[in-house]
């Protein structure tokens, strides 16, 4: 099946959500503005497709596959972003050798917007995030780590906000608890803050002082823990914060054939996506926009 054809077949069974108690017209029209939202997370270093005998990925994911289907949706639609959230290192000897400057320069060349940072982000150091930053034209974002007292301090902000065909899009970054889950060393004076709370007050100055049409999270804290439903999770941030249309995934490998749909505090819904990880899966949400900015929204996975 040709790639075009696959992609419009999967598009066809997308999943239609309601933002803010809005519904999907029958047909889109001409006055209505569309927003892409491609995405990954965890890709774990993956630069060339799985082997054609491995067990559950044969053949599948790689960079250029990746570029190729990238580069036929921005085709499409010249008003795409391309966001990744979190754990881009570790997982593959390219890692080993080029110490995160290969994957830096290859989601330069794809024309990434914006990542935010995951725990094996840290894997060789803050220091070496660091060194390879240079390598990356595209901006990281996180709210909740603070870094004030390390080399990152002024190069990773709070958020990023995007115009798209007049639209402005905020986009903030999550990171999960490094204390007992990264060696300290790699991380050093980082501070981590609580994410309910640090949402709480990006959202409100997104929504309330930047004007947002369109809020989105990066976030690296792990769809849902269900040994530990309490942990703060993505399924949890979603229901106890508001303003956040849509929340990019991570960490748990969570994979979503469709986004899953939570009410917020103020009973709205908030989309939550995640695509797996290795780089075998690419996210695709659509947002679309009438003459009052009024949105709503479909979604999808595409296989790589």
């Amino acid at each position: 099946m040709k790639r075009r054809d696959f992609i419009k077949q999967l598009g066809g069974a997308s999943t239609l959500a309601m933002i803010g108690g809005l519904t999907l017209p029958s047909f889109i029209p001409k006055k209505q503005k569309h927003i892409t939202i491609l995405h990954t997370n965890d890709t774990h270093s993956h630069i060339e497709p799985f082997k054609a005998n491995h067990t559950r990925y044969a053949n599948r994911g790689g960079v250029s596959r990746r570029a190729s289907l990238i580069e036929q949706i921005r085709l499409e639609n010249k008003n795409t972003l391309l966001l990744d959230a979190g754990d881009i290192f570790q997982g593959t000897p390219y890692f080993n050798y080029f110490e995160g400057a290969l994957e830096f320069k290859l989601m330069s060349m794809l024309k990434y917007d914006v990542a935010t940072i995951g725990n094996h982000d840290f894997d060789n150091s803050i220091n070496g995030l660091y060194k390879q930053l240079p390598n990356a034209k595209f901006d990281f974002v996180s709210a909740n780590y603070d870094f004030k007292n390390t080399v990152l301090d002024t190069h990773v902000k709070p958020y990023k906000i995007i115009f798209k065909d007049g639209i402005k899009i905020g986009i903030f970054g999550l990171g999960i608890e490094l204390d007992g889950l990264v060696d300290k060393r790699m991380y050093k004076e980082t501070t981590y803050l609580n994410p309910i709370e640090i949402t709480q007050d990006i959202t409100n100055t997104l929504k309330n002082e930047e004007h947002c049409d369109l809020i989105i999270c990066l976030s690296h804290l792990g769809y849902y823990y269900k040994n530990n439903p309490d942990t703060i999770s993505d399924l949890n941030l979603a229901k106890a914060t508001k303003n956040i249309d849509l929340i990019i995934g991570g960490h748990t490998h969570t994979f979503l054939p469709k986004p899953t749909i939570i009410r917020n505090i103020d009973d709205k819904n908030t989309l939550i996506n995640q695509v797996g990880a290795y780089g075998v899966n690419l996210g695709r949400i659509d947002f679309y926009f009438d003459e009052n900015n009024n949105k709503t929204s479909n979604g999808t996975t595409i296989l790589v």
